[in-house]
């Protein structure tokens, strides 16, 4: 898996992250600990010094929760391995330290291990699709999709980006798709775009699920910015989008072509081609094995 990032020099991705955002902690310590702390009453208010040890392979991310989870006890991280590091398989590495009282870093450990570990598993999938593209020679953008956790899609979108791929829409707001009930419930693609396109003006990007060719030229020559050719594949896929490529070639209509649906680590080469843009995917973010970090407070010498 490559190490290598596409950040450029003191750009770091935790300065996208929203004022709102801290908000988010809080509610996991609800969540992890609506009344008493009965453990942490065994453990007093000792200074300890805890290390974040990696010990599966794969790509560290998450690290501004992690760090937010530990501010809000009052403990402190020394990062000893930077956010999107690989952290080598078959090993057990020193990835950050920890300190704090001791009844405060056991208080945020599972919170801030959760989360780190979900972020880094997201990370590392998306990572291994984004090497795979590239090795291709593949110049277009590998996507997530909407379909994240409830709740956690800023954590699953942020791990996304550590990876290296682009997060698609985040939101109902942040772009128009209109799939097949959208159609379906308007009359027709036509209508649909005109429609849609009527309320939310020219700042927002219009992307229309297409079953096929005949589809996917219907919604450009209605405007839309970009059809998504969904769960076609092999010449089906490669094919119309040939062909709308060439058919629509200087007409004036700007497009790009996302090929969506099904698509897994051992199915994305065929799914990638010359005239398509997007390939997006669920696989880079749901079902994602995490990748196991695990903290140890370090015990102090007896006098």
């Amino acid at each position: 898996m490559s190490a290598e990032s596409d950040l450029q020099p003191g750009q770091n991705l935790a300065h996208l992250l929203p004022p709102s955002w801290r908000g988010d902690v809080q509610r996991w310590f609800a969540e992890d600990t609506p009344s008493f702390d009965w453990a942490g009453f065994v453990v007093g208010e000792q200074e300890q010094e805890a290390i974040l040890w990696g010990k599966s392979g794969g790509v560290v991310a998450g690290v501004p929760f992690f760090d937010e989870v530990f501010k809000q006890v009052d403990c402190k991280v020394e990062w000893l391995l930077p956010e999107g590091s690989v952290v080598p398989p078959n090993t057990k590495t020193k990835v950050a330290i920890v300190r704090g009282k001791a009844r405060q870093l056991l208080l945020g450990e599972r919170v801030a291990l959760n989360t780190l570990a979900r972020c880094s598993g997201i990370a590392t999938v998306s990572r291994r699709f984004r090497d795979l593209a590239r090795a291709e020679g593949w110049k277009g953008v590998v996507a997530g999709t909407r379909k994240t956790t409830p709740g956690f899609r800023l954590v699953e979108k942020y791990g996304m980006m550590v990876g290296g791929v682009d997060p698609h829409r985040h939101d109902l707001s942040s772009m128009v798709m209109l799939k097949d009930n959208h159609v379906w419930a308007t009359g027709s693609i036509t209508a649909a775009v005109k429609t849609v396109r009527r309320v939310a003006g020219f700042s927002l990007l219009v992307n229309v699920e297409c079953q096929d060719y005949a589809e996917a030229d219907e919604a450009i020559a209605a405007g839309a910015n970009i059809v998504m050719l969904d769960n076609l594949v092999g010449e089906d896929l490669h094919g119309a989008a040939r062909e709308l490529k060439k058919k629509w070639k200087g007409q004036g209509r700007e497009f790009l072509i996302e090929t969506s649906g099904g698509i897994v680590e051992g199915s994305l080469t065929g799914r990638i081609g010359p005239d398509i843009d997007i390939l997006s995917t669920s696989a880079v973010h749901q079902s994602c094995p995490h990748v196991d970090f695990s903290l140890k407070i370090q015990p102090k010498k007896q006098s």
